[in-house]
This record gives C-alpha cells, sequence and structure tokens, in this order.
C-alpha cells in the first residue's frame, strides 16, 4: 500500500524531499559539531593550544545529561514534563562539563604554561584518553540509551511539514538552540566586560597581564565557556540520536577540530560557518554516495584547507616576529 502511494508521488519532488531531509539532518549535526568547534577556537585564541580533550567533554556532557533523564523518571516515566526536563537536562550537561573544563586547565594545563608546545598538547591527549577510559569504567562500554523517542509519546520526533520539507521538532530544537547559544556568546565575547579581556588576552597575553588584567581568570572563564557549549552539545547528541558511549567524543572532537580548522580557527564566527559547512559534507556524501565515504570527505577537506588555505576560512595568517 505505502509502495502504491509513493508511485503516484512525482519523482522530482522525492528527489527535492530527500535533498531537503539530508540538508536538515546536515544542519542538525553541523549545529553539534559548530558547538564544539567555538571550544576549541577559544581555547586556541587564548592560549595557542589545541585542546584534544575537548570531544571527551562533550561525551561527558551527554552522559550528564542521561542521569538527569534517568534520575527524573526516564524516558518512559518521566516524574516532570517535558520542557522542564529538557531544560533540567541542558543545564546540569552546561554546568557539569563547564566544571570539568575548569578542573582540566587548572591541573592538565596550567602547570604547563610556559612549557614547550609539544607539552601542553601531549597532556591535552592524555586527558583525553583518560576520560574515556574513566567513562569506560564507571559507565561501561555498552551505549546508553537516552530512549527519547518514548519520551512524552515520541512528541520530539513529530514532523513538520512544508511542501516537500520535513523536520523533527527535536531538529529543531537542536538548531534553534545552538543558533541562540552561538548568538548569546557572540554578545557576550563583543559587548562585556570579560569578554573584551577575552579578546585582549588573545591578541597579547603577556601585554594584557601588564594592562592589568587577571589572565587567569580570564583563561578559566574561556574554559568553562567552552567546555559548557560542548555539554549543551552533549546533550543535544542525546536527544537526537538517543545514545552515548564513551568513545563518542573521541570522532566529534576530530569533526570539530575539521570544522574549525575550516572557518579559522581561533575565530568565533569560523567556528560556526565551519561546524554547518562539516556537518552538511558529511551527511550529503552519507547520502547521496556512501555512509563508507563520510569522513574520506570531511577529511579531504581538512587536507585541502591545510595546504591551499590554511588561516580558513575567516581567520587571519599568523604574524610572524623576526
Amino acid at each position: 500500500m505505502h509502495g502504491a502511494v509513493i508511485a503516484f508521488i512525482p519523482s522530482y519532488e522525492r528527489t527535492w524531499s530527500y535533498l531537503l531531509g539530508q540538508v536538515v539532518a546536515g544542519l542538525t549535526l553541523g549545529s553539534l559539531y559548530a558547538l564544539l568547534a567555538l571550544g576549541y577556537s577559544m581555547v586556541y585564541g587564548i592560549l595557542k593550544l589545541l585542546n584534544f580533550a575537548h570531544g571527551d567533554v562533550y561525551m561527558i556532557g551527554s552522559y550528564i545529561g542521561y542521569f538527569v533523564l534517568t534520575a527524573l523518571g526516564g524516558a518512559l516515566s518521566p516524574v516532570i514534563s517535558i520542557a522542564p526536563l529538557i531544560i533540567l537536562m541542558f543545564a546540569a550537561g552546561m554546568i557539569g562539563s563547564g566544571l570539568l573544563g575548569v578542573v582540566i586547565e587548572r591541573f592538565a594545563y596550567r602547570p604547563l604554561r610556559r612549557a614547550p608546545r609539544i607539552a601542553p598538547l601531549i597532556s591535552a591527549l592524555g586527558v583525553s584518553f583518560f576520560l574515556q577510559q574513566t567513562a569506560v569504567l564507571l559507565f561501561g562500554s555498552i551505549p546508553k540509551s537516552y530512549n527519547t523517542y518514548s519520551l512524552d509519546n515520541g512528541v520530539l520526533f513529530n514532523t513538520i511539514t512544508i511542501g516537500p520539507l520535513r523536520i523533527e521538532y527535536v531538529q529543531i530544537l537542536v538548531i534553534v538552540s545552538a543558533v541562540v547559544l552561538m548568538i548569546v556568546l557572540s554578545l557576550l565575547v563583543s559587548r562585556t566586560q570579560v569578554g573584551k579581556a577575552m579578546r585582549a588576552t588573545s591578541v597579547d597575553l603577556e601585554a594584557a597581564t601588564m594592562m592589568g588584567i587577571d589572565i587567569d581568570h580570564v583563561i578559566v572563564f574561556t574554559f568553562f565557556v567552552g567546555s559548557a557549549l560542548a555539554g549543551a552539545a552533549g546533550v543535544m547528541n542525546g536527544l537526537v540520536y538517543q545514545n552515548v558511549n564513551p568513545y563518542v567524543g573521541f570522532q566529534a572532537g576530530l569533526k570539530a577540530f575539521t570544522a574549525a580548522v575550516v572557518g579559522g580557527i581561533g575565530n568565533i564566527r569560523g567556528a560556526m560557518i565551519g561546524g554547518i559547512m562539516i556537518g552538511l559534507a558529511q551527511t550529503l556524501t552519507s547520502g547521496f554516495i556512501s555512509s563508507t565515504f563520510q569522513d574520506l570527505i570531511v577529511f579531504a577537506i581538512l587536507i585541502a584547507f591545510m595546504l591551499f588555505r590554511p588561516s580558513g576560512l575567516l581567520g587571519s595568517p599568523a604574524i610572524q616576529k623576526v
């Protein structure tokens, strides 16, 4: 019966519907990458450090969201309504991940701030594996299911149809939440006193110190905000894809790093654009070629940018001191 119905739908409408579906999926995934890429860009802008533990902070944020959902009755029998439940999941995931980022900065990066550049990079990789294996020991390697399709009779996965466009409520939630968080971050950096201190510190850390800026406070705040955004992305990942495991942060972290490089690492708007580009590239490759090639295409984009435009789309070439 379903096949007979589909047969009467013009082929061009089916093509447009499929294309738009892949674009929406790409925007959803790209929103997660963009939030993660913002953390990479913020930390690199301040310390010139590639925080490869950032993807695992995202993973921990996703676990925090899962445990909040479970503590409040789970998806099958939540003790509160869906809106405050999701707000609590976001709040807990962002605060928990933000505090984890502060702890990582204090004990893994601050003692190495004046060490050769390779030392904090190795430390970042060590923290990444430490968090990953700690999650395996504490939570097990078997994925934990959010089971959000059962939440309030699957309301999050109800769809809105506009012509050939079909979009689920949960996809709207992720995209809109990501856009709001990005706008808030942009306003924070451009309009507030701490944002001005962050910009000054990113230009010249020593000069900022001489001007009376407490750089330790600025760096801690940067790690907290970047990690909180990663925690929000982790909760979004659980809501959309419905599960979390200790290894989910590794691949996501690599894709977000690629997004940050493509957009121009250290540039906030570039991180947003890069995240969307990588998300679209991944889903369009998977939808129109094969999922086997999605990682190949994404990392081919990274290599191409490193070869032909290493500063990224919106980044500025590094000034060489002589």
